[in-house]
């Protein structure tokens, strides 16, 4: 009896530890109201739980936290922008290597196939500047011809795209991805992609029309059985494509209208009555984009305390220490990215001490830093999301900084219903009112391009190419102008520090320049992240 009652009361402490750990708050009923949910008797209001974080693919949960942002180190030439301050930077996701160029030839083949017979003008907006490598005293000639296409090439970082490319490429993969989620989770099927192939059936043709009231797109084309005569084929219209048959995340939830062609309703509610799958079933993306200046610049010196509650604060570049070469005793002398050693020498001589890399390199070479995260210096620099302005630090919030919103609203037709865009893309608009790129930027000489460049590479006289921020016929500053950090295999070290700061118009591009996409978290912030070890 002893026994039995010693085992009751360690049952009934147990229990109690975990009805004092268990929480309150629950979706089977109300805390407010006392109604219960999921009940058929009532309006069957649904009510969700734990459904969080949807684990990004590609991507590195990255634990937010507070960090010195700004200047690391002392350069008398260096642009004064970007003054030491302390952010705090929520959790989010980052991509663990750059875009590639395998990455964007999957995005150009999808606009192709669907697009390329009917509106070739959008894939063509989305192809990188392969002109990028032209160089006037320079034999680049293999790079412009073979960089974007050969699979040489697959694994190195897309260059030659714009900033305004790498955001539409980043809004393609959120459908894609929320496409693919919907599929796996039986709430449509795979679209119908071979409907888009052309057909000289004109009985089709017109049982298509019929069925979705849509015209067809017809053209001639010379018959492959008499090359003297031609046949009329048809294929989906354009409109039929962008309004139907494209996938898009906005428009799949904004218009309670809506489904895809392909689509069907595999939800049911508690009365058995069909349902689109919504954002409260919890199996959407956020959306990728790309970093803010603070989350990339967090990202790269990735400030994870050890064991002893200890952090590195003042790192110069990404790793540990001031030096470009790792003095760890296994990989002593190595180089920890690619950049310009100094005037001509981009790879080292030939032997031991050549890095192999004259130009880019693959994405996934060289160290990670603590976070896990490939080449945040050195390869290419990065388009960041944020818009330019010497003062950015000064002003900005102390939480999630970030310099360039835009409130934007969705444009309606006539009918009150959402109008797309070229892509399938429910269309934004915004008042003046509404565009916050300028708000509290004081600083007269942000109008000037006074950001002198350090590389010097071929230049003789560095004097001549300086910009007084005097003079009214400076380059301006503009709601264009666009961060990009990181330092790229045509760089002096300098730039690899990631508090380094430099911008370009968001509809140019460069051979130095490339992207990789992060994601904002949702919920619960992310748990410790493990420092990842060499």
């Amino acid at each position: 009896m002893k026994n039995v009652f010693k085992y009751l009361l360690i049952v009934s402490v147990a229990m109690a530890a975990i009805s004092c750990n268990k929480r309150e708050l629950n979706t089977r009923v109300s805390n407010t109201t006392g109604w219960n949910y999921f009940d058929r008797k009532t309006t069957n209001f649904e009510a969700n739980e734990g459904v969080g974080n949807v684990n990004p693919v590609g991507m590195l949960p990255i634990q937010g936290g507070s960090f010195t942002v700004g200047e690391k180190d002392e350069f008398l030439t260096a642009p004064r922008n970007n003054e030491t301050r302390t952010l705090t930077v929520s959790s989010f996701y980052m991509d663990k290597y750059e875009i590639t160029n395998l990455n964007w030839n999957e995005y150009l083949h999808w606009l192709d196939f669907v697009f390329g017979a009917v509106a070739p003008e959008i894939v063509d907006k989305a192809r990188p500047d392969h002109k990028v490598w032209r160089e006037d005293l320079a034999y680049n000639d293999p790079y412009e011809d073979n960089y974007f296409e050969h699979p040489a090439f697959s694994f190195y970082p897309v260059v030659g795209v714009t900033w305004e490319q790498a955001m539409a490429y980043a809004q393609w993969r959120t459908d894609r991805v929320n496409e693919m989620a919907l599929i796996n989770a039986g709430a449509i099927t795979i679209p119908a992609f071979g409907d888009l192939q052309p057909t000289d059936d004109e009985a089709y043709k017109d049982e298509w029309e019929q069925q979705t009231g849509y015209e067809m797109f017809s053209y001639e084309e010379v018959s492959p059985e008499d090359p003297e005569q031609t046949v009329t084929m048809y294929r989906p219209s354009f409109e039929w494509i962008r309004d139907k048959f494209v996938f898009n995340t906005e428009k799949y939830l904004m218009d309670a209208s809506y489904m895809p062609e392909y689509g069907r309703h595999p939800k049911r509610d508690s009365y058995g009555a069909d349902r689109k799958v919504n954002i409260a079933d919890g199996i959407f993306v956020t959306g990728y984009r790309l970093p803010t200046e603070a989350e990339w610049e967090f990202a790269a010196y990735a400030p994870v305390a050890g064991e002893d509650g200890l952090t590195i604060e003042g790192k110069v570049y990404p790793w540990s220490g001031y030096h470009p070469r790792d003095m760890s005793k296994k990989n002593l002398g190595q180089l920890q990215a690619n950049f310009v050693r100094g005037r001509g020498d981009m790879m080292g001589v030939s032997g031991a001490l050549n890095d192999r890399r004259v130009i880019t390199n693959p994405v996934d070479e060289f160290a990670p830093n603590d976070f896990g995260l490939y080449n945040m210096a050195g390869n290419v620099n990065e388009w960041v999301l944020d818009v330019y302005r010497e003062t950015t630090y000064q002003e900005t919030s102390e939480y999630n900084s970030f310099r360039g919103n835009i409130y934007s609203r969705p444009v309606l037709d006539d009918n009150g219903k959402f109008e797309m865009d070229s892509t399938g893309c429910v269309k934004i608009t915004w008042g003046r009112e509404d565009d916050k790129r300028d708000v509290l930027d004081g600083d007269f000489a942000s109008l000037f391009d006074t950001d002198y460049p350090l590389d010097t590479v071929g230049i003789e006289n560095l004097a001549a190419i300086k910009t007084d921020p005097t003079d009214v016929l400076a380059p301006r500053i503009t709601k264009k102008s666009r961060v990009y950090k990181g330092g790229s295999w045509a760089d002096r070290i300098y730039w690899l520090n990631p508090s380094t700061r430099r911008y370009l118009d968001q509809d140019k591009s460069s051979s130095k320049i490339g992207f990789r996409c992060a994601m904002s978290t949702l919920g619960d912030q992310i748990p410790g992240t493990p420092v990842v070890r060499k």
